[in-house]
């Protein structure tokens, strides 16, 4: 059995430290119980661990290529004129989910960090979409204690550590590449339908 759990259990601290390059392991116990989410979420990952047969996919802020799908971690932060700026790992769903499918016909389990290798932040998602749709989009940036004002629960910010999906799958993308190959590139070809649109759903 697959489960797409999530890796917003863990949170930078002195241990793991933000731009360090040190990313939470699987084995890693989770470190984040700001919210409810995160809380529960770390609980049943534990849970499912007493399972052998059940693969858990640690999800974290995925991606898709439609930027006005609202579950879409980049259409969240695009429709806001601020943002913070903290460099995450990320799962990039079109180039992952199929590899879940592979997951299942090798028979993995155990616990898996399913993002894309490497962490990038909230302005270089910014600046590929600057880049590649709208060369007049605009944005700010405010602190996490700013941020903590305007949200009901804290979020968490980390980066995982991807050794053994890339065992599994050395061909698997950085996370800049794949958001490039996977989201940008294709949108690029549309992007006067998708500036519009976007510009729509913040209201300009």
């Amino acid at each position: 059995m697959t489960y797409y759990g999530t890796g917003c259990i863990f949170h930078y601290d002195d241990d793991f430290p933000m731009n360090s390059g040190k990313g939470f392991k699987e084995s890693d116990k989770p470190n984040f119980t700001g919210s409810y989410y995160s809380y529960t979420k770390a609980m049943v990952e534990s849970l499912l661990k007493e399972y052998p047969q059940v693969l858990t996919l640690r999800v974290r802020m995925p991606i898709v290529a439609d930027l006005t799908y609202p579950r879409n971690f980049i259409t969240k932060i695009i429709k806001y004129e601020k943002i913070i700026n903290i460099p995450n790992s990320m799962t990039v769903l079109p180039e992952l989910l199929p590899l879940s499918i592979e997951m299942a016909k090798r028979k993995l389990a155990g616990i898996m960090n399913f993002t894309n290798p490497g962490a990038i932040s909230h302005n270089e998602i910014m600046e590929l979409y600057k880049e590649y749709i709208d060369p007049d989009f605009t944005w700010s940036n405010f602190t996490v204690e700013e941020q903590a004002k305007v949200i009901v629960a804290p979020r968490s910010n980390n980066l995982l550590d991807t050794e053994r999906i890339q065992k599994e799958f050395p061909e698997l993308l950085p996370i800049r590449e794949s958001l490039i190959k996977y989201v940008f590139e294709p949108n690029a070809v549309k992007k006067e339908e998708v500036c519009a649109a976007v510009r729509e759903m913040r209201g300009r």
